[in-house]
């Protein structure tokens, strides 16, 4: 039962919000490391991690601490001037990832349509593509944000249902197919192949070992670019720096997001080499916010985070941990576990389509916070700071949780 006050505030954002989400009945004021804390002080595992936006956990204090300094010394220019932050930013996440160049923006859609223009310039000045012909290879069931142009290749009809007309210059392509992707890739129009090295709103869907090394070979042999959008799956969330590098893999055009700022603020960043990047020149592409002082400084302390207390490495063994403890409990209602690091997921088995819903309702009750997607999963994310005795107490939760199912 929710109190009078939680009542007073759901009726708030009932009257004055869009109705464009439906969250979990729990209104939330504090979070700390793995921890949500609700207006009426009731603790939480948070296993959404904000989409996997806070891979550093609540609050980091460092990322903290680097917030509020910059904060009171400058927070935005514009990018009609210099500052003497954004040098700095750029030598830093370059040379983290390996590119030549980074061009920053906020959301994490507007980074993939930053990389759809790029790879659109470099369709028509470097592969020769007809004027207005270039073609981009997407996955079925891929997530890549909201925009008019990314739902417009998006397989979902809650996302493009009555939002026409819509942008065309994309092919979808089987997720986790080889043969369906060569097929497709041998188009002479085609400048770049989009994916999600795991697709994480369809579910958590890892595709078979050499899937991805295998799609970047194809792209290699029909001069195609290799756009990994690591917005969910990157900044060591599933066990390495990126999802990508589990098969050595290195993006043509890299897509970074959430936790690159840790959860504090929106920032992302699309990273190329200069045979790419060079190809927008000044006033062709930019953002107001993009690159600002307070950005740049919070992403360089959010990615020094993740490698001075080797999240990457934690994330890989407490992953293990999770799927091996969840498939203990042996319950006839969990049909799959999945997933890699800490980004995981499990598939309901029962014949109540609102199953998934109801079991993360009782979660709730029971103190941990996740949510379904698509009908019958459940994405189990925690920050990536979380210790192998919470691993266990959120699995013990879990058990506890799954009977609610038995009186559906």
């Amino acid at each position: 039962m929710l109190t009078l006050k939680e009542q007073n505030l759901l009726a708030l954002e009932e009257k004055y919000s869009a109705h464009n989400y439906h969250p979990l009945p729990v209104i939330l004021e504090k979070g700390s490391g793995v921890f949500l804390y609700d207006v009426e002080g009731n603790r939480y595992f948070d296993f959404l991690s904000g989409y996997s936006a806070v891979n550093q956990g609540h609050c980091h204090p460092k990322i903290v601490e680097t917030l509020v300094h910059q904060a009171t010394t400058l927070t935005l220019t514009s990018r009609a001037f210099h500052s003497n932050l954004l040098g700095k930013y750029a030598e830093y996440i370059t040379g983290y990832f390996g590119y030549d160049k980074v061009l920053p923006m906020n959301t994490g859609v507007e980074a993939v349509e930053t990389a759809i223009k790029l790879a659109r310039r470099w369709g028509y000045r470097v592969k020769n593509i007809p004027a207005n012909q270039a073609e981009i290879l997407v996955c079925a069931n891929n997530f890549h944000g909201r925009t008019s142009t990314v739902i417009s290749f998006s397989t979902d009809p809650d996302s493009f249902t009555d939002f026409g007309p819509y942008t065309p210059g994309f092919t979808i392509v089987e997720y986790n197919n080889l043969a369906d992707l060569e097929a497709k890739i041998q188009n002479r129009n085609i400048a770049a192949f989009l994916v999600e090295p795991i697709q994480g709103e369809a579910g958590v869907v890892v595709p078979d070992e050499g899937w991805l090394s295998g799609a970047k070979a194809l792209c290699e042999q029909y001069n195609v670019l290799f756009i990994a959008d690591e917005i969910q799956t990157g900044l060591a969330r599933t066990g390495k720096m990126l999802a990508c590098d589990h098969e050595n893999v290195k993006p043509d055009i890299l897509i970074l997001g959430k936790a690159l700022s840790g959860g504090i603020l929106p920032i992302s960043a699309v990273l190329a080499n200069d045979n790419i990047m060079l190809l927008i020149k000044p006033g062709e592409h930019g953002s107001t916010y993009g690159g600002n002082p307070l950005a740049c400084a919070v992403a360089i302390a959010a990615l020094e985070v993740l490698k001075d207390e080797r999240m990457a490495e934690n994330a890989e063994k407490m992953g293990q941990l999770w799927r091996d403890a969840v498939l203990k409990l042996d319950s006839p209602f969990v049909d799959i576990v999945r997933g890699k690091g800490l980004l995981n997921a499990i598939v309901i088995k029962h014949p109540d389509k609102n199953a998934a819903w109801q079991l993360c309702l009782e979660l709730k009750n029971n103190g941990l916070l996740a949510k379904p997607t698509h009908g019958d999963k459940i994405r189990f994310a925690p920050p990536l700071v979380i210790t192998e005795e919470q691993i266990l107490e959120s699995v013990r939760i879990i058990g506890k949780s799954l009977p609610v199912l038995e009186n559906l």
